[in-house]
Parts: structure tokens; C-alpha cells; sequence
């Protein structure tokens, strides 16, 4: 018998629109933030602004962080998953990477979620999903390029973009099967692991930050009021709601703003190669999204 998965409402449609817009930005603003500071600063600003961000909306709603242990088991390992190692893999990144490249990247995400939703949650893979994700993971490859296999800093940089990718479906998947909490204050407990796994690791490598002028230090500010901490709340609800599977749909969106971003705003050059990763991507993505409405 089939499993019944969640119905998406409308909230959750218009969720995921604003989610591929935001995040689709978000390594534009990363480009601009790296101007001024390091990759760890980088990411543990994300985190840490976007935790205090959280904690103060928790304040005023009246809520409170976890308290059952339980919860506290699976929010140490999302946090670790969803914010400390790929906020960093991709900031350590995209020192080398172009940002289209690393939004670009983003769509492998589902490819990750479709073998690890069906191994650990209620989301069988079907045929049809296993030849979506062979189109994706061609694309993969082309992305990479024959490049990758002489190695080398660059392709060493797309290999952090795509582990990013991997940790975000890994999230994904911990996050639906967390027990039931409030997704504002799971989001918070998420963002604070990240942060205190950040905060000394940048005090270590890269010091106390200062102010890098208005436009590195606006960016890292704004990463961690928009794409971090509200991005979060709408995150780990549209997952709680709608499944990790229909979370991935975001994936469809963000590589294409973030191609267009940074062709409008850093004058980014795209190789033909990444119109054909696209291409391929996507079309694995049609595929296996299509299977899983019908398993709906």
C-alpha cells in the first residue's frame, strides 16, 4: 500500500516561491559579504545573527526553545546539517566559484533527498524517480566538468558547493522526522547549534571582525536577517507541512535567479556547460517531481 504523504496548501505554494527567490539571492549577497571577510566569518555571521534574530521573535510570540530532550537530539544534528557546514562549505567555496555556480549546484539538492527519503522516511523511490535522478546526476557531472578529474582548487571549491548540497538534503530529511515541536522554536535551536560551532572555530581561524564597509558588511548582515533566520522559520515549515519532498521543488527556482543575479550584478560569464547542466538538472527534476505527485 502506498504511504499517504502531505497535501501542500496554498500557504505552502507561496512559501516556496519566496524560498527560490531568497535563496536564489543569497549567493550574490555571499559574493558581495567575501569582499570584506573570511568564509568562516562569513558563515558564523549567518548563524549567529540569524539565531538572535529567531530568540527575539520567540520572545515576543511568547514561545520557548525545546526543552524535551528528544527534540534536542534531532535539532543538534540539523543545526549542524542545515546551517554550520553548508553556510561554510559554500562561503569556502565561492572564494573560488562563481555564485551561479553555487545556486547552480543547489539543484542537486533533491537528487540527494530521493534515495535518502526513501531509505529513512515515507517517500518510496519509484522508477520513475530513479530515471529522474540518473538526468540529474548526468547533470551533475556535466556542471563539474572533465576538469574534476585532474582535481585542483577550483574543482575542490564545486565539490564544497555540492557538499552543501548533500548536507542540506541530509537536514531535510532529520527535519521531518523530528517529533513534534514548534517550527519557530526549532528553527532557533537549529541556528544556535550552528553558531556555537561557528563562533569559536572563526575566533580561532579568523579573529574578531570589524566593520568592511557598507557593502561586505551590509550583506553579511542582511544574510543573516533574510536568507538565515526568516528563511528558516518558512523552511522547517514547509518541511513539517508539506514533506521533504516537496520542499525540493525550491530547487527548480534557485539556480536560475542565481545565474541571473550574477550575470546582472557581478557581470558573471556562464559557460555553456552550465545551460546544459540546467537543462539536465531540471528535466531530472521534472521527472522525479512528477513521480512523486502521482505517489501523492
Amino acid at each position: 500500500m502506498t504511504p499517504s504523504l502531505p497535501t501542500p496548501t496554498r500557504k505552502d505554494w507561496l512559501s516556496i516561491l519566496c524560498l527560490g527567490l531568497i535563496w536564489g539571492g543569497t549567493f550574490l549577497v555571499i559574493s558581495l559579504a567575501l569582499r570584506g571577510y573570511g568564509p568562516v566569518t562569513v558563515a558564523c555571521a549567518r548563524t549567529s545573527f540569524g539565531a538572535l534574530t529567531v530568540l527575539v521573535l520567540l520572545r515576543l510570540t511568547g514561545r520557548q526553545l525545546p526543552r524535551s530532550a528528544e527534540v534536542w537530539r534531532s535539532a543538534v544534528p540539523i543545526g549542524l546539517l542545515s546551517t554550520a557546514l553548508p553556510f561554510f562549505l559554500l562561503s569556502w567555496g565561492q572564494q573560488s566559484v562563481a555564485s551561479a555556480f553555487a545556486g547552480l549546484s543547489m539543484a542537486a539538492v533533491p537528487l540527494f533527498v530521493l534515495p535518502l527519503a526513501h531509505r529513512f522516511s515515507d517517500e518510496p523511490l519509484t522508477v520513475r524517480r530513479a530515471i529522474g535522478f540518473g538526468f540529474g546526476f548526468a547533470g551533475v557531472l556535466v556542471l563539474l566538468g572533465p576538469d574534476a578529474l585532474r582535481g585542483g582548487g577550483t574543482t575542490l571549491a564545486q565539490l564544497a558547493c555540492l557538499g552543501a548540497a548533500l548536507s542540506y538534503a541530509l537536514s531535510s530529511i532529520l527535519t521531518r522526522r523530528c517529533p513534534p515541536v514548534d517550527p519557530v522554536a526549532l528553527a532557533a535551536a537549529t541556528l544556535m547549534v550552528g553558531a556555537v560551532v561557528l563562533l569559536p572555530a572563526m575566533l580561532l581561524t579568523e579573529g574578531v571582525p570589524g566593520w568592511a564597509g557598507p557593502v561586505p558588511g551590509v550583506a553579511i548582515l542582511f544574510l543573516g536577517l533574510v536568507p538565515t533566520a526568516f528563511a528558516a522559520l518558512l523552511r522547517v515549515t514547509v518541511i513539517r507541512s508539506a514533506g521533504s519532498g516537496f520542499m525540493t521543488l525550491t530547487n527548480y527556482q534557485v539556480p536560475l535567479w542565481s545565474m541571473g543575479f550574477g550575470v546582472v550584478f557581478l557581470s558573471e560569464i556562464l559557460p555553456t556547460t552550465f545551460f546544459a547542466a540546467l537543462g539536465l538538472i531540471l528535466i531530472g527534476l521534472a521527472i522525479s517531481q512528477s513521480g512523486w505527485r502521482q505517489a501523492r
